[in-house]
């Protein structure tokens, strides 16, 4: 057989060390990193958060934060700039022309008090280039989108937009850093079809971060797993995939949700903590003390990056197990079917009643006046006491404004809510904003325990017993927001909505901004609760595979109504609307690149 010559490289890593300061000291954040990105390859770079993903991609473009003093080792050249050596100078002048860079919150990345064309003006020789770029990124109505707010444009618009800046310069690397996280299942899917299509046109190379292996699947030539700063394992996708062979790969596969979940029992949450700076210390394997197959030597030895699988293929993994062990952490294989719908709950009262609500809000245009925006539209809905009920639908399409109707934070236009007893208590998608950054875990407990009057003794107790239900140390209650991870955070927010066992529980995409071991821990609390408390869950999601494990039945919305309604089984396996085909098509799914 004869190999095709190897492609140029645009990116080289050798020997990469890099070290962040934190609390006065010094911690490893990448440890011996050896990578090469070709030009015109999608490289994908997968691990939790925490693994060292988004120092990687900083250090690549020499954007490191000068406050945490990064001290840097090994060789890094990118685009044939040495990042080690470069000044100032030629470091603005590979941002400006040969690296660009699509951030994961491009609200944040965006100056919002500049239009839009401006910022890519900015990148670009004139103004009729800046608006050839908004059009070859897919942005409709360029010509008026070039005069909006980064306000004014939907999530996957601005993401849109990130992409034309990145290209204005034409680069020969774009670092894509997460930049799917937050967009529903149908503009992800658009997203990455925009990126494939512009590697094709453009044959820029494009170095891909994410903690989905599944929507990694769907863009890369080869992905790269990253743990504790180190890689564990980098192949091409469909071996990566297909025949992965390190433990920790094997492990990110199977906490990726599909709709071959069993939904009978907890996901799987071994990969919860990465166990911070000190795994980073350890002599041997990062991954040994949450491995299954460790043993003496991996606790001595780091292993390297060798050929595993088909020789010659370029399939390296850093693991000192050999395949035959590797098979026995590998499960067998799951039906494709859905599963046995679940028993409805049988009550007499339901715990929520809807009927014909409308949401109205008022936008004020530039050009003076304002403008209606019909956010629901005429919503009729019954919901059995003890019953799950999933809500699933692209951005705008009024699933989140439906939730803060029902628990009285959105005004209602028209129409009747009607709760249990227990009224309603709201989880929102960004824990952090929804805690108050100056009172402690305890004091915001307390907060919910005062209208019971309990003694000081009772709501101490009260208070711990919450926190260790949501696998949470009682001591926590001393800490602050700032001081707490995202997973800790969204289990604080639980622990403060259940406190008092309200009738309904709303969940707005508690798990989006998550990692899948993270978000697989909070699926779990809320399964739990629900059953342990009785309460009735809405879960509002823009993933399909979440869907179908959280609710008994699914609501579809799109455009204020609700266009479809049924037994989760029934709706993933014979959709009747073709919205709804519409997003089970979108779905990333793993099993298409193994």
């Amino acid at each position: 057989m004869v190999l095709p010559a190897p492609r140029p490289s645009v990116a080289q890593l050798r020997g990469l060390h890099v070290s962040l300061q934190r609390g006065g000291q010094h911690h490893a954040v990448l440890r011996g990193i050896d990578l090469d990105v070709a030009a015109g390859e999608i490289l994908a770079i997968v691990g939790e958060s925490g693994s060292g993903k988004s120092v990687l991609a900083l250090t690549m473009m020499g954007l490191l934060p000068e406050a945490a003093r990064p001290q840097v080792a090994g060789s890094i050249q990118v685009a044939g700039q040495d990042l080690l050596q470069a000044t100032p100078a030629q470091l603005r002048a590979l941002h400006r022309h040969k690296v660009g860079a699509i951030f994961q919150d491009p609200m944040g990345s965006l100056n919002p008090s500049m239009r839009v064309g401006a910022q890519i003006r900015e990148c670009t020789p004139n103004a009729a280039q800046a608006l050839h770029w908004m059009q070859a990124v897919g942005i409709r109505e360029a010509e008026q989108r070039f005069h909006a707010y980064p306000h004014e444009m939907s999530g996957g618009m601005r993401q849109r937009v990130m992409a034309a800046m990145a290209l204005a310069g034409q680069p020969q690397l774009i670092m894509a850093d997460e930049p799917t996280t937050a967009l529903d299942v149908t503009v992800q899917a658009q997203f990455l079809e925009l990126l494939l299509q512009l590697r094709s046109r453009y044959g820029c190379s494009i170095v891909f971060i994410t903690h989905d292996l599944a929507v990694a699947a769907q863009i890369a030539d080869r992905i790269a797993v990253l743990y504790a700063g180190r890689l564990a394992e980098v192949g091409p996708t469909r071996q990566v995939v297909g025949q992965a062979q390190h433990p920790y790969t094997l492990g990110l596969l199977q906490s990726s949700l599909s709709l071959r979940t069993p939904k009978d029992r907890p996901l799987p949450t071994r990969l919860g903590e990465t166990g911070g700076s000190d795994v980073r210390k350890l002599p041997g394997c990062a991954y040994v003390a949450r491995c299954a197959l460790a043993t003496d030597i991996c606790r001595q030895r780091a292993p390297e990056l060798q050929e595993r699988a088909t020789p010659g293929a370029g399939h390296r993994c850093a693991c000192w197990a050999d395949g035959m062990a590797l098979q026995s952490l590998r499960p067998p294989q799951e039906s494709a079917h859905l599963g046995t719908p679940p028993t409805q709950p049988q009550d007499s009262a339901p715990s929520l009643h809807i009927e014909g609500l409308h949401c109205h809000f008022a936008v004020r245009r530039r050009q003076g006046g304002a403008q209606a925006v019909h956010a629901l539209r005429g919503i009729d809905l019954t919901v059995a006491a003890g019953e799950a009920l999933a809500i699933v639908g692209e951005s705008g399409c009024g699933k989140s404004t439906l939730l803060r109707a029902i628990a009285g934070l959105a005004p209602i236009s028209a129409g009747t809510v009607q709760l249990g007893t227990g009224g309603a208590q709201m989880v929102f998608q960004d824990a952090g904003a929804s805690l108050t950054p100056w009172l402690s875990v305890g004091e915001l407990l307390r907060e919910r325990l005062r209208p019971l009057k309990l003694g000081r003794a009772a709501t101490e107790q009260r208070i711990g017993q919450a926190l260790e239900s949501m696998g949470l140390s009682a001591h926590l209650a001393q800490a602050r927001p700032s001081e707490l991870s995202g997973g800790q955070k969204q289990r604080v927010a639980l622990a403060r909505a259940t406190l008092v066992p309200p009738a309904v529980l709303l969940c707005d995409e508690p798990t989006s901004a998550l990692d899948t071991a993270l978000a697989a821990q909070v699926l779990n609390l809320i399964r739990d609760l629900r059953q342990r408390l009785g309460m009735t869950v809405l879960f509002v999601t823009h993933d399909l595979a979440v869907a179908r494990l959280m609710g008994d039945r699914i609501a579809v919305m799109t455009q204020g109504q609700v266009v479809e309604l049924g037994a989760t089984e029934e709706v993933l396996e014979r959709p009747r609307h073709a919205y709804t085909r519409s997003l089970l098509e979108a779905l990333p799914v793993l099993e298409r690149a193994a």
